[in-house]
């Protein structure tokens, strides 16, 4: 069954196999890795997860700024990433407030509608009633992730990265998804 956890340097050995799959230059949404970013020594891989550890401190959250950033883990295995960013600024405004990624090899499970719909609760924890998902045009099975959440095609636009759809996602209470409270 897999789990959201938190980046951490126990997976290091796991996450370099998941990094390594996408392959050098592609972008690999929900992680937060930078070009800039060493990951490979273990040294490097520490100051990279504390970052990321500061970007989604009760500190930053409460600011409004920030990122919570989840590993999808199964067992050892990282299958991806899921990042909700918090708060409006011209970044979450151009590429929204979830970003999510699936290593090639764990596609097609439904672990990005599956982590997607986790995060979707992290964002309701935090006060967010509704999130901005963008992802490419062409990308039609990350459309149909967000669709399947109830994303509302927002629009079409073009931005430096290529055209891409804008899409409004409610996060529903525990009432709206199960018609009753829990």
């Amino acid at each position: 069954m897999p789990k959201l956890v938190a980046p951490t340097v126990r997976l290091h050995s796991a996450w370099l196999e998941a990094h390594q799959e996408w392959g050098p230059g592609l972008h690999e949404d929900g992680f937060g890795v930078g070009p800039d970013d060493e990951v490979r020594s273990a040294e490097g891989f520490a100051t990279w997860v504390a970052l990321l550890e500061a970007e989604s401190a009760p500190k930053a959250v409460a600011a409004g700024r920030g990122c919570t950033y989840r590993w999808i883990v199964e067992g050892d295995r990282v299958h991806g990433g899921i990042v909700l960013r918090h708060g409006i600024n011209d970044y979450v405004l151009q590429f929204g407030h979830v970003g999510y990624g699936i290593r090639p090899s764990s596609r097609r499970r439904g672990l990005a509608t599956w982590a997607l719909g986790a995060i979707l609760d992290e964002a309701r924890a935090l006060g967010l009633d509704e999130v901005l998902a963008v992802c490419e045009n062409d990308n039609l099975a990350s459309a149909r992730t967000i669709e399947h959440h109830g994303g509302v095609l927002e629009a079409l636009q073009d931005t430096e990265h290529g055209p891409v759809r804008r899409y409004r996602i409610r996060t529903p209470s525990v009432t709206d998804r199960a018609g009753q409270a829990r």
